[in-house]
């Protein structure tokens, strides 16, 4: 499987592939037609981004509290159970057998859910889920 995971803005890698986006909303102040010159993405999925409310939620809270981040990642496992989600994951896990594909967002430290996206299209690869 060739499948990683990014922050928007960082060198892209040798091998990387497509850079998805994944997040709920589009950088702002950047201009659609410059976002893959800048490395953030060549193309929005917010279908697999936390939900507004989910954010809302994580954002008022502490996410260096391990119970507050594990209480967002089972929330946002819930949120990618959805058949529209589920499904776009699936998509991304055969993609990523067959062509190299990248997930992305803003966030630059251990707290974002591009981890927990990237194991949940492995676990689709694996028909795990």
């Amino acid at each position: 499987m060739r499948l990683s995971q990014y922050s928007y803005g960082s060198p892209r890698r040798r091998g990387e592939g497509l850079r998805i986006g994944c997040t709920r909303y589009l950088a702002r102040g950047v201009r659609k037609g410059t976002y893959a010159a800048r490395d953030i993405m060549d193309v929005w999925l917010p279908t697999l981004a936390p939900s507004k409310q989910l954010l809302s939620w994580i954002k008022s809270r502490d996410v260096e509290d391990a119970r507050i981040w594990n209480a967002f990642l089972k929330r946002y496992r819930a949120e990618m159970k959805a058949t529209t989600p589920r499904q776009t994951i699936r998509v991304l896990a055969q993609l990523a057998k067959v062509t190299p594909v990248s997930v992305g967002c803003y966030c630059h430290g251990k707290q974002c859910h591009r981890f927990e996206l990237e194991r949940l299209i492995r676990a689709a690869a694996e028909d795990k889920q």
